[in-house]
């Protein structure tokens, strides 16, 4: 029995693991972003420390020391803290853009009826927290930072969730990303409409140019992704000069790549066994060294050209972007954006201010409250159903994990407010509602989950 399977593993085996890295990246996606959640803790748990320590001049000068990248003609002059917001953020909101992309092409927003709760879900997660924030703030000096409790931090929610292991469905975690890659969405559109500066009509008309040169590479189905990122790079440079906020050119670049694959996976399959077949025949035919070589090296140029045809270039990206967007530009981003300067008493004046009321409680309580009303709503209405194997009870415990609004959040209220106190007042809203949400959000999904094992 052992030689027979050996022997039918060995044939079996291929396709198999060729179906895993094909048709289900969810997992290595979600492994990725659990882990990443740990280190961007651990990166803005640093920069609170290093904030308040003897050391906090050191990491002010860095973040305002200038660089400038280019040559005599043409180069930009930027300090630091600019570098990390608008360049090694757009790299971010490229894999956001991507992201999108797949999910509408492939993933959980593929199909209209699908797609439809995460969609309400997540609108109703912004439009309540930014209303909840609004009344708090309506005619103060922080009435331009409703749209800082609006997105969901992904990589915190996800490391929230893997921590909870069985004890919630895979169906509730799936919801849990579209609803945050939805809600992403939504924050780049706030971004772009409602947080540009002063518009520059010729950089912007560039801009457009070469987006519609973006848009001919993706007509024209090329598959190379060197050009899209040339075009790309030119994309974010007439972006960081026209007003509108250079990551939107990220967002556009990752929109437009494809996510669309040439060949079926089955196809491929198909292709691969009569490939493999023609090539032992070949080989048992001739015992010329050169002939076998030759044969070998088209064999394998072939075998490279049917993976490529059934990879996405957006995927194929995603990939690649994934660890250095987890593991390093978000944890830098964490360390120039979260640094505070706190004392319990500043933070207990910090909490009689609107502004970090109005986050607090959009976060903590406007995301659930709007995440769930609109999911009963659409249900209700008999538009959507709940993710299968799930529970009222288990959806209403993952929007609270939707209120942990950490990095969009911090993003946003660099944005937003430019005065600094009231960008302290924020960021202390930002972190408690966060931390909050993360630690009830997920005793509560472990207790419902302990329970409901206990009773089967």
């Amino acid at each position: 029995m052992k030689k027979k399977r050996k022997a039918g593993g060995s044939g079996a085996g291929r396709p198999s693991r060729l179906i895993v890295r094909f048709l289900d990246p969810f997992q290595a996606f979600f492994r990725t972003q659990a882990a990443s959640g740990v280190l961007l803790l651990l990166a803005a748990i640093t920069a609170i420390i290093w904030a308040n320590s003897s050391y906090s001049p050191v990491l002010t000068s860095l973040l305002h020391t200038h660089f400038r990248v280019g040559f005599d003609g043409f180069s930009l002059d930027y300090e630091l803290h600019h570098w990390i917001n608008d360049g090694l953020m757009a790299v971010f909101f490229l894999l956001v853009g991507l992201e999108i992309k797949r999910e509408l092409v492939n993933g959980e927003l593929a199909s209209p009826r699908r797609a439809l709760l995460p969609i309400a879900a997540a609108v109703g997660g912004m439009v309540v927290p930014a209303a909840i924030y609004a009344l708090f703030n309506h005619g103060g000096p922080g009435r331009t930072g409703w749209g800082i409790p609006m997105a969901t931090d992904i990589a915190f929610a996800l490391g929230c969730a893997a921590l909870l292991g069985r004890r919630i469905p895979s169906s509730l975690v799936v919801f849990l990303t579209a609803l945050a890659i939805v809600d992403d969405l939504g924050a780049v559109l706030v971004i772009a409409i409602f947080y540009t500066s002063d518009l520059s009509w010729g950089a912007l008309g560039l801009g457009g140019l070469v987006f519609m040169g973006l848009i001919g590479l993706n007509l024209a189905d090329v598959r190379r992704l060197t050009p899209y990122l040339v075009l790309g790079f030119l994309l974010w440079l007439a972006f960081l000069k026209s007003g509108v906020h250079a990551t939107i050119a990220g967002v556009l670049l990752g929109m437009v790549i494809p996510a669309n694959t040439r060949a079926s996976l089955e196809v491929m399959l198909d292709s691969t066994d009569s490939l493999v077949q023609s090539t032992r025949d070949w080989l048992r035919r001739t015992d010329d060294i050169d002939a076998r070589n030759d044969i070998k090296d088209n064999t394998l140029m072939t075998l490279t050209e049917l993976t490529d045809d059934v990879e996405a270039p957006g995927r194929r990206l995603e990939e690649t972007l994934h660890p250095w967007s987890s593991f390093f530009i978000m944890p830098v981003f964490a360390l120039a954006n979260a640094g505070i300067v706190v004392s319990m008493a500043e933070i207990g004046d910090a909490f009689t201010q609107p502004i970090t009321t109005g986050i607090f409680m959009g976060l903590l309580l406007g995301k659930p409250i709007g995440v769930t009303l609109a999911c009963w709503a659409v249900i209700r209405l008999g538009m959507a159903t709940l993710p299968s194997g799930a529970r009222w009870s288990q959806l209403f415990g993952v929007s609270i994990l939707a209120g942990i609004g950490f990095t969009m959040s911090l993003f946003i209220n660099g944005l937003a407010l430019t005065n600094l106190d009231l960008q302290l007042e924020a960021k202390v809203g930002i972190f408690a509602a966060s931390i909050v949400a993360g630690v009830v959000g997920s005793l509560y999904l472990w207790l419902i989950g302990r329970r409901r094992t206990e009773a089967a």
